[in-house]
C-alpha cells in the first residue's frame, strides 16, 4: 500500500530549507562534546518513550486497540519529542528470503494463530483505515513516522532483537553477537537496510546498534571466548561504519554491556583488552556517537547512591570537567520504567531519576508506552503493567503518575 503522503513533509522540508528557514525536524544532528545538537547547532535533548514492534508479530504494539494518530497524539500530549521504534532483525531477514515484505494479516495470523490472528487484524484495519489487505510491516513503520512527523516527534530505532521475541533474557538466543539467532551478518545487514529504509521519513534522527547486549548464559563456549569489551569493540565499530555508510545523517548510539546497564570504558577509555581502547578521533563519524544506558534499579532506597551508580557506570561522559573522561559524549537513558500505579513513583528510584536526568540536561526514554502487547512470551493480549497506557490504549494507566512524575520530567528536560 502506497504511502504517499509521506512525500509531502519532505518537500515541504526542502522548500524552507531552501528558503533559509530553520524547519522541523532541523537535522541532521550531530555530537559535539557532551550534547547533541541540531542543524542549526542548538541543544537537543530527548524526551521520549519505548514503541515495542519487536515482538512476534514483528508489528508496533497496540493498533488494534487505537489509531496511530490517536496514540502520536497521547505521546505528543505529555511534552515529548521522541519515540524509541523498535525492531526484529527477523523482519529484515524475512525480506531477504522471500523477496518482499510480509503482509500485515500474514504477521498476526503467524504469531497468534488463525482465528486470534485474523480478530486482531480485523480490528487493526477498523482503528486504522488506512490500512489493507495489501499493507505490510514496514509500511505500518512507515505510517507510524509519518504520523510522528506531522505531529513533530523523531523517531528513534532501536534494533531490540534477532528473533522476534519478548525481550530479555541470557538464554533467549538473542543475547551476544554469534548467539544462537544473533548472526552477525544478518544483523549488520538489518541495520544498514533499517538505516536506508528509514532514511526516507526525514524524521529519523538516530539508530542504535543492539538493545542490552548480555552474557549468553547457556553458551559456556561464547561466554568465555567473546563476551568481553574485545569483541563488543569489534562489532560495534564494523556495524557503526555500516550504518554511517548507508545513512551519513543518523546518530548512532553504543550500548554497554550486562544488559546495558554500564559502559563505563568507553567514557574513561580504559583498556578493552589486546591493547586496544575506545577513542572517539578514531572514528570519522564520531560527531555521530551518543552512547546510552538503561536502568530498572526500582529497589534502590537512596537517591545519592543511585546518582552515583549511573555515574561510574557511564553517564561521567557528559562531565568534561572530570580528568578521568577521556571521551566526552552525549548520554541517553533510553530505558528506564516502573509500574504504572497511583504510588510507585513517589518511590526513591522514580523521583530520583525525575530530578537527576534533567539536572544533567540528559536525554530518556521510559518504558513503555504500551498497555498490552499482541502477545508476550506466550500469553496473548499480555497486560503491561508499567505501560504509559491502560490495557487497551485509551487513557492514563496511572493520571497520578503521570501528572506528578512524568509531565514534569518532560518540562524539566526540555525547559
Amino acid at each position: 500500500m502506497p504511502f504517499s503522503h509521506l512525500l509531502s513533509p519532505l518537500v515541504v522540508l526542502l522548500v524552507l530549507t531552501g528558503s533559509g528557514l530553520c524547519a522541523w525536524p532541523n537535522g541532521p544532528f550531530s555530537t559535539s562534546g557532551r550534547w547533541i545538537l541540531d542543524g542549526s547547532g542548538g541543544n537537543v535533548t530527548y524526551a521520549g518513550a519505548n514503541w515495542p514492534g519487536a515482538a512476534d508479530t514483528m508489528i508496533p504494539e497496540g493498533l488494534q486497540y487505537a489509531s496511530i494518530e490517536n496514540i502520536v497524539t497521547k505521546i505528543k500530549s505529555l511534552g515529548m519529542n521522541v519515540i524509541r521504534l523498535t525492531y526484529a532483525i527477523e523482519m529484515i531477514d524475512d525480506i531477504y528470503e522471500s523477496g518482499s515484505d510480509t503482509l500485515l494479516k500474514t504477521s498476526f495470523v503467524n504469531a497468534l494463530g488463525e482465528s486470534s490472528g485474523t480478530t486482531v487484524y480485523n480490528a487493526v484495519l477498523q482503528q486504522n483505515p488506512q490500512f489493507d489487505n495489501g499493507t505490510t510491516r514496514l509500511e505500518v513503520f512507515d505510517a507510524i513516522a509519518a504520523e510522528c512527523y506531522k505531529q513533530q516527534v523523531w523517531v528513534h530505532l532501536d534494533n531490540h532483537v534477532s528473533k522476534a521475541q519478548w525481550c530479555c533474557s541470557e538464554t533467549d538466543g538473542n543475547a551476544w553477537f554469534g548467539d544462537t539467532y544473533f548472526n552477525i551478518s544478518n544483523w549488520q545487514r538489518g541495520l544498514q537496510y533499517m538505516a536506508t529504509h528509514g532514511g526516507s521519513w526525514g524524521n529519523l534522527m538516530s539508530m542504535s546498534l543492539r538493545n542490552e547486549p548480555r552474557s549468553p548464559s547457556d553458551n559456556s563456549t561464547l561466554v568465555s571466548e567473546s563476551y568481553n569489551w574485545g569483541d563488543w569493540y569489534t562489532n560495534v565499530v564494523t556495524a557503526s561504519g555500516l550504518i554511517n555508510q548507508a545513512n551519513p545523517d543518523v546518530l548512532i548510539f553504543f550500548s554497554g554491556l550486562s544488559y546495558d546497564t554500564y559502559i563505563t570504558p568507553i567514557p574513561t577509555g580504559a583498556s578493552l583488552g589486546d591493547n586496544r581502547t575506545f577513542n572517539k578521533s578514531s572514528f570519522t563519524y564520531e560527531d555521530k556517537i551518543v552512547l546510552e544506558l538503561h536502568n530498572y534499579a526500582t529497589s534502590a532506597t537512596s537517591c545519592s547512591d543511585l546518582e552515583s551508580t549511573l555515574y561510574t557506570d557511564g553517564f561521567s561522559s557528559l562531565n568534561s570537567s572530570d580528568p578521568s573522561v577521556v571521551n566526552v559524549l552525549p548520554m541517553v537513558m533510553t530505558e528506564w520504567g516502573y509500574s504504572q500505579d497511583n504510588t510507585t513513583y513517589q518511590g526513591v528510584y522514580a523521583s530520583c531519576l525525575q530530578n537527576y536526568l534533567p539536572s544533567l540536561h540528559a536525554g530518556w526514554m521510559i518504558w513503555v508506552i504500551a498497555g498490552s502487547y499482541y502477545i508476550r512470551s506466550g500469553t496473548q493480549d499480555f497486560d503491561e503493567t508499567w505501560g504509559l497506557l491502560n490495557h487497551d490504549w485509551s487513557g492514563w494507566r496511572s493520571s497520578a503518575a503521570i501528572e506528578n512524575n512524568i509531565v514534569p520530567m518532560v518540562q524539566a528536560t526540555l525547559g
